[in-house]
Order: structure tokens, then C-alpha cells, then sequence
């Protein structure tokens, strides 16, 4: 089993890590925090640790960025790239604004031409971007029960391999990856965000998931 190194410790971060874990995967959790990670620290047992983003991005082979989306570049420009290089990064983030939906719609600091996993791609080059867990809620994101229907996730990235790391991971946490291209796609995969979170602030709703229906 790969080493994951998640950069992060809240809610998706920790979910993430407990699945991972569960799934017999060893796990570090990175953080400027880690009182902050105590009691997940005393629950995880031996296959869980705590230590700094630098640290976590060593120990992982397999990388997860699970922090606010307007920390995320600014983060990843600070650590050491070297250990960062040729790892697949499943990015978890979204461009979410400071200010308050309007009308149950989030607000975003990006625009439809650009996203946030192309910028955090930029940051650090050498490394392997691939957009996912960004468009379902964390009580969601791991074996999900649908009666018999397989959820999508919808990823994307510049590297063929990372895509298909990102997918083996996807599949066992029982989702069904929907390749939608290079990193370019995230530009309408993060807002999927947006509407999966309307019903959520609408109607308290927040256990839904996408399912993309294709004909045979």
C-alpha cells in the first residue's frame, strides 16, 4: 500500500483519511495545527500520523490538497517542490469566495476561464495534478448508497498516469471516475460545486451525488 499524504485537517481531510486508513493505506495528515487533530490523532491508531505540510508531502506517495481553496497555491508555493515531484495530487479544492451565497448559489474568486487546479498546477509544476472529491459532500464521499447506482466523479489532469492512479482510488471508494480531459476541465468541474451545494443551503439537502448517463 502507498503512503497518503493529505495537505489539510478539516472536515474532507479527516473523512478522507479515515477511508483511506479503513482501506488499509498508512496516512499523515499535514498541518500548521496538529492540536487541532488530537482527537483524530487518538482515534486513527497505528496507521495514522500528524505532522507539518513539509512533512506530509514527504511521507506521501500519493498526495491529497484538502484546504481552503484561497490558501491552496499560496500553500503548495511553500513547500519544498522536490517533494512534490512526479507524485499524483488529488486536489480537493474549490475556489469558494469569503462572501455569502446568493440565493444558495456560492460565490467563486475565479472565472469560467480560468481555475483553481490550473493555478495550483502552475505553482508547482513537476507535480501531478488530478481534480477530485470537489463535487459531493464529505459525508458522501466514500461508499456511497445509491440503491444499486454508482455515483460519477468527474476528474481531470494533464498526466495520463495520475488520471489513472486517481481512479483506481475513485473506484474503490465507490464512485465511478468520468475522465473530462486536461487540467483546462476543471474550469467546469469546480463550479459543479456550486450546484451540487444549492439543494444543501435551499433545502438542508446535502447527501445527493452526480450520476453522467451515457447511451450504450
Amino acid at each position: 500500500m502507498k503512503n497518503i499524504g493529505i495537505l489539510g485537517s478539516g472536515t474532507v481531510a479527516t473523512t478522507l483519511a479515515d477511508v483511506f486508513i479503513k482501506k488499509g493505506y498508512p496516512v499523515m495528515l499535514g498541518t500548521s495545527h496538529p492540536d487541532k487533530l488530537a482527537e483524530w490523532l487518538a482515534k486513527a491508531g497505528p496507521a495514522g500520523q500528524v505532522g507539518s505540510f513539509d512533512e506530509a508531502a514527504a511521507f506521501g506517495q500519493l498526495l491529497v490538497l484538502a484546504v481552503k481553496g484561497h490558501v491552496a497555491a499560496h500553500l503548495l508555493r511553500t513547500l519544498n517542490a522536490s517533494a512534490l515531484a512526479g507524485k499524483t495530487v488529488l486536489d480537493t479544492t474549490n475556489p469558494i469566495d469569503e462572501k455569502p451565497p446568493q440565493n444558495g448559489v456560492l460565490r467563486f474568486f475565479t472565472n469560467f476561464d480560468e481555475s483553481l487546479m490550473e493555478e495550483c498546477q502552475q505553482a508547482v509544476p513537476g507535480a501531478h495534478f488530478v481534480k477530485a472529491f470537489n463535487s459531493v459532500g464529505a459525508g458522501v464521499m466514500a461508499d456511497p448508497d445509491y440503491g444499486g447506482t454508482t455515483p460519477s466523479m468527474f476528474i481531470c489532469g494533464n498526466d495520463e498516469g495520475a488520471k489513472v492512479e486517481a481512479a483506481e482510488v475513485i473506484r474503490a471508494f465507490g464512485f465511478e471516475p468520468e475522465d473530462m480531459g486536461g487540467a483546462e476541465a476543471a474550469r467546469a468541474i469546480e463550479p459543479l460545486c456550486m450546484l451540487w451545494c444549492i439543494p444543501g443551503f435551499r433545502s438542508n439537502q446535502w447527501t445527493h451525488a452526480f450520476k453522467l448517463l451515457k447511451k450504450s
